[in-house]
């Protein structure tokens, strides 16, 4: 499961959070099991159960499928032949580019769709002002009207919140802004504020954050200089990237070191956050 997805699940899913019925029509009381009975194993993304008992289904797209629409039917006829019910569906679409997806099928003796919400389209400023900092996290991807100002307010949030939560909030936090290119401004505002000081003394996620980088622009500076400070760069964040694996896991074996050589820029960076929570080489370098 792509790492995006875990995210965004978790976000979602935390206790308090009130983006969810925002996109769902209705606040979850319970969430169940995804794993449905299928010949083909399906696995939805989310599903929960409102007070009332409804069933609430929510898949999480960040590009347009046009087979959305029969993805959709084949969950909920999985659901309900588990549940004895057919479920309140949705897809939330989290993708740069613009929402194209279909939300209904009617062929004039059929009709049947589900609710289509581009997150873009939430309220992030209600997002950034709401007691819950899932919330606020989520905000990073809306429609925002100054980027960096929101990214200061909800870094600021997280150095608020309880320092058990700061380490894995902001990388949440660096993830989705991932999804809108927005990194290194996260980065340089987590510079700031003293959530900051907390993390850089993390044994594994404070290295990711900033000594890699730095390592990786100093080295980069000796190897060479425009196409070199480049290459200098990411050799440089790969060779963080092992010693973090390395002292998480010992030394790595043969197809480790092979799948680690050709990791692209973007490929590391990824693999850097992933290190704190991994269970196994595989959950970072798969």
């Amino acid at each position: 499961m792509h790492e995006y997805d875990v995210t965004l699940k978790n976000v979602l899913t935390h206790a308090g959070a009130g983006a969810i019925a925002r996109i769902t029509g209705s606040p979850i009381e319970r969430w169940h099991n995804v794993e449905l009975p299928e010949t083909r194993n399906l696995r939805v993304d989310l599903l929960g159960e409102t007070a009332t008992g409804d069933l609430i289904h929510m898949e999480i797209q960040r590009s347009n499928d046009p087979e959305i629409i029969w993805r959709m039917i084949d969950y909920g006829s999985a659901i309900r032949r588990k549940f004895g019910k057919w479920p309140q569906q949705c897809v939330l679409y989290v993708g740069d580019e613009p929402l194209r997806m279909p939300g209904r099928f009617d062929n004039g003796s059929i009709a049947i769709g589900f609710r289509l919400t581009d997150v873009r389209d939430l309220d992030g400023e209600a997002l950034l002002a709401s007691p819950c900092l899932e919330d606020n996290i989520l905000a990073i991807l809306t429609r925002l009207h100054d980027q960096r100002e929101a990214v200061k307010r909800i870094v600021q949030a997280i150095a608020a919140s309880e320092p058990s939560r700061h380490a894995a909030a902001l990388k949440e936090l660096t993830f989705l802004g991932g999804l809108r290119k927005l990194g290194s401004v996260i980065i340089e505002e987590a510079g700031k504020v003293p959530v900051f000081d907390d993390i850089i003394d993390h044994d594994l996620l404070g290295p990711v954050l900033l000594r890699g980088r730095v390592e990786g622009r100093e080295e980069g500076r000796v190897e060479g200089r425009e196409e070199g400070r480049v290459e200098g760069v990411i050799e440089g964040e790969r060779r963080s990237l092992r010693r973090l694996i390395e002292q998480r896991f010992g030394p790595l074996p043969a197809w480790a070191r092979e799948r680690l050589d050709v990791l692209t820029a973007p490929q590391i960076e990824q693999s850097q956050l992933l290190v704190l929570n991994a269970r196994s080489l595989d959950d970072i370098l798969r």
